[in-house]
């Protein structure tokens, strides 16, 4: 396994693009609850602070693949450089208009503001993986560590921006955040040997991205975004009907930790089977292993089954990454990506929303059948995906 990993890495610049996209991957598990957990110590009002993040959220998914197109165009140290300053004066504005009370909608234009500058770097350290390495094992690999370290960054972005909200200074989790993604934006822009050449430069017309496989994509994505928010919220309200609220927290870490594994031991494993018989299968297994959760009687059981269903979240990501690497262009490789990425930007409020109403009127076991729908609907989709008719090469 080691040594998988050893000779992908080992590629020049590989380590520290990944290592630098990382930390400013940070923003997308710390922001948004970090305007939550200021705006409601200050307001008192979750619901305003709920509005406030949603503003946030909503932006930075709708232009994500404006970004995602624009450093497929002119090159990602163009746009990372703007984006990295953009957001950090966007994250300054929204502690400003907090911090002084403005009406709305100031504080929510602010917070778009940030949200619309988020930098896609998770997107663009893919099409960098994509440009650094052809062989398809190796590849498989480096999309591996990829969905690792974003499994890394939402196990441990929700527990910093909580400690440094609550224990450290109620701005300080928000002012982490545009930094780690300020700087590390920058630092990946300055690495620009690594990069893709934009298209721009290469003379490449700008070639048409198959809707027929990129729609059922993002649509699977949306799936997967719904069955992620809704399973925060019924394991929060399954932990406290079993009077154990502070153990939440380490269910989410064990779903989380199940998938981490899998991405490693899929990142070691030789690619046998095709990207698309392993997404329509994985996603398959992920909805299913929902079934029994709402059965479980107790938090340690919950756990036990959460780590069961994390085994098959990386499996289902990584193979939906190399679908999307091998139909579409190269030169759209970013927007493509990103527009997944989107999908499941998208899903997780009307999952978190729904599951919670769905607690709310028959008791947590029962919201289990939300992400369970949700993940049928999104694989039921997976099966009507086709192998891709021809891949792109540039």
């Amino acid at each position: 396994m080691l040594t998988t990993y050893k000779d992908v890495l080992s590629r020049p610049g590989a380590a520290l693009f990944s290592f630098t996209a990382l930390w400013s991957r940070l923003p997308l598990s710390m922001a948004g609850l970090g305007i939550v957990l200021l705006v409601a110590e200050r307001t008192d009002s979750y619901g305003r602070a709920g509005v406030v993040a949603a503003a946030y959220v909503l932006a930075a998914a709708a232009f994500g693949p404006f970004q995602g197109r624009l450093a497929d165009r002119v090159g990602q140290a163009k746009v990372l450089v703007v984006v990295g300053g953009l957001y950090a004066v966007g994250i300054a504005l929204t502690l400003v208009s907090i911090e002084s009370d403005w009406r709305a909608p100031l504080p929510h234009l602010c917070a778009a503001v940030a949200g619309l500058a988020t930098p896609q770097t998770g997107s663009m350290v893919r099409a960098r993986w994509t440009h650094a390495v052809s062989d398809r094992s190796q590849l498989n690999t480096a999309f591996s560590i990829e969905a690792v370290l974003d499994e890394v960054v939402f196990v441990v972005g929700p527990v910093l921006v909580t400690f440094l909200t609550l224990e450290v200074a109620e701005t300080s989790g928000l002012v982490f955040a545009a930094a780690a993604a300020t700087l590390g934006s920058w630092a990946l822009a300055l690495q620009r040997r690594t990069a893709p050449p934009p298209a721009a430069r290469r003379g490449t017309p700008r070639e048409p991205i198959s809707w027929a496989l990129l729609g059922p994509l993002v649509a699977v994505s949306v799936g997967l975004g719904i069955l992620f928010g809704a399973t925060e919220v019924i394991v929060v309200a399954f932990t406290e009907d079993q009077g154990q609220p502070g153990a939440a927290g380490v269910v989410l870490a064990i779903w989380a930790g199940g998938s981490l594994i899998a991405g490693l031991a899929v990142g070691a494993l030789p690619q046998t089977r095709h990207p698309v018989r392993q997404f329509r299968s994985a996603m398959l297994a992920l909805a299913l292993l929902f079934a029994p959760l709402g059965l479980l009687p107790s938090s340690a059981w919950l756990a036990v089954g959460m780590f069961l269903a994390g085994v098959m979240i990386s499996p289902t990501l990584i193979a939906m990454v190399n679908i999307t690497e091998l139909g579409v262009p190269s030169s759209r490789l970013t927007e493509a990506l990103t527009w997944t990425t989107t999908g499941m930007a998208v899903g997780v409020a009307p999952g978190a929303a729904i599951s919670g109403w769905v607690v709310d009127e028959h008791g947590a076991s029962a919201g289990f059948l939300v992400p369970l729908v949700a993940g049928l609907a999104a694989a039921a989709v997976a099966w009507s995906i086709r192998t891709p008719s021809r891949a792109y090469a540039g």
